[in-house]
């Protein structure tokens, strides 16, 4: 990821699913719109304790979302765990300016948090924002945090990935407590990406009905002197149909091929001369009706500090990378843009309605993806994605995979 935030041409995203409308913070953008020459109003400004990205937060932390104007259509905060998701519940008050946890809610350890947050301004203009936090890990303790979640159905390039709250140096002991099975059996292998993260593949994709079953046997497991593990559980998941769609940025195409037969080629705007699109294999790891997309968040600013645009109502948004490559509905671009040319800061556009459509290419698209799913882009004149940028590891080969692990 930091090497993404060094050149401009990328996009960036935060953003998780929220109940109903789904909605992010991201940044990205294509076509000739400049959104961003608008000031923000005062009423957009939406403030949410804990702050983005804190940690260690205490049990009896409060939790806030609140307006200087304007009201709150939606607030939903969620504990995130591997065994699924489960909500905080709450209420705005009566002047739509306040949302608070219900009395006597109190926050549990070891876990991560994300707040999404949807407002109207006092013109009824619809703004949204994503946060997250984790709270405080019990000293000498360290836990995981996994996708994908439990009880999901997957697309066939799903990667199971484990990430942790502190450096784990005794990766093997690590990895050996976290067994990965499926049924029908194949050989999956670990890889770490330096001492914080831990995936998990087969040499290809996952056969289409294939159920996987993690047993994690982390508790007391030593990953650093004096820091044990506090987890034990069994998580599963199934694999779904087959669906690989390969963006050629040349052709300005993408070829949708769902077990193994074209459903069809759709017409697409990847990344601008400047602001290519990365080549490779990605991973679908969120889908959003909606999202913002802010310039601001990759370094696409103005003299005065603000994003060179910032479009708050970007419609069926779909993550590929965690650095924010995203393959979006863009209502903003003419119609003969799409299949022509590129003109994207990095993301992959379809043609799409503002508010979104069904209809659309990019409402079609989105409507028959799941998580785990593979888009592949080829012929763009970019590097290869990062393994770790996202769930990438598709892009290494079985001996190069089978190097990372700490495992004999």
């Amino acid at each position: 990821m930091r090497h993404v935030l060094k050149r401009a041409g990328r996009c960036a995203a935060l953003a998780v699913a929220g109940a109903g409308l789904v909605v992010g913070l991201a940044g990205c953008t294509g076509g000739t719109l400049d959104i961003g020459s608008k000031p923000r109003a005062p009423e957009d400004s939406i403030r949410v304790t804990p702050e983005d990205g804190a940690k260690g937060v205490g049990p009896e932390a409060p939790v806030l979302v609140k307006l200087p104007s304007g009201r709150l259509e939606r607030v939903k905060v969620t504990r995130v765990e591997a065994a699924g998701r489960t909500d905080v519940p709450g209420s705005v008050s009566d002047d739509g300016l306040r949302w608070t946890p219900a009395e006597g809610t109190r926050l549990e350890l070891a876990a991560k948090y994300s707040v999404d947050v949807v407002a109207l301004d006092s013109h009824g203009r619809r703004t949204a924002r994503h946060t997250t936090f984790t709270t405080a890990v019990p000293e000498h303790h360290f836990t995981a945090y996994f996708k994908p979640e439990n009880r999901s159905t997957v697309g066939t390039g799903m990667i199971v990935s484990f990430t942790f709250n502190r450096p784990i140096e005794n990766r093997a002991a690590v990895e050996r407590a976290i067994r990965v099975t499926s049924s029908p059996p194949v050989e999956i292998v670990g890889h770490w990406f330096g001492h914080g993260r831990l995936d998990f593949r087969p040499q290809t994709y996952w056969e289409p009905g294939t159920r996987v079953t993690i047993d994690m046997r982390l508790r007391d497991v030593e990953a650093a002197p004096g820091a044990y593990g506090i987890q034990q559980k069994t998580i599963a998941f199934t694999v779904g149909r087959s669906q690989v769609s390969t963006v050629d940025a040349a052709a300005h195409t993408m070829r949708v091929v769902r077990d193994g037969q074209l459903l069809a080629t759709v017409p697409i705007t990847a990344g601008a001369p400047k602001t290519t699109t990365y080549n490779g294999k990605m991973v679908v790891t969120e889908m959003f009706d909606v999202t913002r997309m802010n310039g601001a968040t990759v370094g696409f600013k103005k003299k005065d500090g603000k994003g060179e645009y910032d479009i708050k109502d970007v419609p069926h948004a779909i993550r590929l990378t965690t650095s924010g490559t995203f393959l979006h509905g863009n209502y903003w671009a003419a119609a003969e843009t799409f299949g022509t040319a590129n003109v994207s800061h990095g993301c992959v556009g379809l043609r799409d309605e503002k508010g979104g459509s069904s209809v659309s290419p990019a409402g079609w698209f989105f409507d028959r993806t799941l998580i785990g799913d593979v888009v592949e882009v080829v012929n763009s004149k970019d590097r290869t994605v990062a393994p770790d940028n996202g769930l990438g590891g598709w892009n290494m080969d079985w001996p190069q995979w089978k190097e990372g692990s700490a495992l004999e």
